[in-house]
């Protein structure tokens, strides 16, 4: 069985080519700017969420090449001995910086700039994507569904509908976001998710009743547990578990049926009982619609799988990492010069770049700019030191991601936790150079 060792082969035969190339022409080491962004914003999307910052930092500590992996890429031809020698004593000696994680952001903005050899840079072009695609997905899916809960919990419960190391990534990006736990042990044991988790169908259908299959659920894990009470009959479900675990039931769970109407049902049917603290959390393939259409019932927190962790129609974040700025040589106090893609459809903006939002008396936020050198008095900077000549700077704090997550949000227009479709919230504007 292969293993991954490290993530250096975690990436496109191309970018070892390119290596190769540079090394023969001599370009390798000239100083270069490369930049993530995103050209537009999936449709309907008000703003986006950056995520897997943090991750792309370790990433990039641990991207080195093993001696299999060397062995591989000489078995293979894919580069030539120079190549191979150089692969060796690969580690990146150069600097990061970009958005927190957390951070909303919108088209244009530069989420993360890596400068460093070309060479060096190359190489981490679909590491570093890979990794922001898809948890800047989740993020952004997690962060409309936390909006449209208003308050009520959201658990993430999408291991089963996705690989096996997204699912891990997929809970950590929709904690970020707002989510309260996760049913994923791992993402609790690598990251401090909090998790939780009590029974599926199977539970019920194992025992010779569904009464024996409560005792046993509240004999095990207490009165507080949650039941799941749509394996059979839901009203005959719900009248037993009152019975089994008393008044001080937990929670009971709904996975089916029209939600909207079974939940106000099965609440009457709890006060009736006495059980007016127990609590109602809904799951079957919800959605931030889903969610938003349910904000009338009497449910008390929501379980999310498929549509979180598919980022709810959007799967990628659609970014790319683009060189910007280029030396004209090999000698370290050669000058940048910026450099861009004319494609049509498809062109990008040369020049390392900083990046500002504008905030009104009110605190509101009114415009992203982006700007070509260093202005604090165009807004709240959103560029920040991450990794200094390989040395990492800021390691990115679940915690305080969450926190700024929230934060960036309020600052945001009312408009841009709105389910209807829109343009992005907030114009993204390029400042003129003096």
């Amino acid at each position: 069985m292969v293993t991954i060792s490290t993530p250096a082969l975690l990436t496109d035969h191309y970018e070892l080519t390119m290596l190769q190339g540079a090394l023969r022409s001599g370009a390798a080491d000239r100083r270069s700017v490369f930049e993530v962004f995103t050209r537009r914003l999936p449709e309907g999307r008000r703003y986006g969420v950056v995520a897997g910052t943090g991750r792309v930092i370790e990433a990039v500590a641990e991207f080195r090449f093993t001696g299999d992996q060397l062995e591989f890429l000489e078995r293979t031809a894919v580069v030539d001995r120079p190549t191979l020698d150089w692969l060796a004593d690969y580690r990146f000696r150069g600097s990061i910086s970009g958005y927190r994680e957390g951070e909303c952001y919108f088209p244009g903005s530069p989420i993360l700039t890596v400068e460093g050899g070309f060479a060096e840079c190359v190489l981490l072009e679909t590491l570093v994507l890979s990794i922001l695609n898809h948890d800047s997905a989740i993020a952004a899916a997690a962060s409309r569904m936390v909006s449209a809960a208003a308050g009520r919990p959201c658990i993430e419960m999408g291991s089963r509908r996705t690989h096996e190391e997204a699912a891990v990534a997929g809970a950590r990006a929709a904690y970020l976001s707002g989510f309260a736990s996760t049913s994923n042990l791992e993402a609790g044991f690598r990251y401090g998710v909090p998790t939780v988790g009590t029974a599926a169908h199977a539970f019920t259908l194992v025992h010779d009743s569904e009464r024996d299959a409560f005792q046993t659920q509240v004999a095990t894990l207490g009165k507080g547990t949650t039941l799941l009470v749509d394996t059979y009959d839901v009203a005959e479900a719900v009248r037993m578990a009152v019975e089994v675990a008393g008044p001080d039931l937990g929670a009971v769970r709904l996975d089916s049926g029209d939600l909207l109407w079974m939940a106000h049902r099965v609440r009457r049917q709890l006060d009736e009982l006495g059980a007016q603290d127990t609590k109602i959390v809904v799951t079957s393939d919800l959605d931030e619609y889903a969610i938003a259409a349910l904000a009338v019932a009497p449910v008390d927190a929501y379980g999310v799988g498929t549509q979180l962790v598919t980022g709810s129609g959007a799967p990628t974040s659609s970014m790319v990492y683009k060189l910007v700025a280029r030396a004209e040589s090999a000698d370290p106090k050669a000058p940048l010069l910026p450099v861009a893609k004319k494609s049509t459809g498809k062109p990008s903006l040369g020049g390392r770049k900083w990046a500002y939002r504008r905030i009104d008396e009110d605190g509101v936020a009114t415009e992203e700019i982006i700007a070509t050198r260093p202005d604090p008095a165009l807004g709240r900077p959103l560029i920040t030191p991450l990794v200094v000549d390989g040395d990492v700077v800021e390691r990115q704090n679940l915690a305080e991601g969450r926190r700024l997550h929230q934060d960036s949000l309020a600052q945001l227009p009312l408009s841009a936790t709105q389910l209807s479709r829109g343009d992005a919230v907030i114009p993204t504007v390029y400042a003129k150079a003096d």
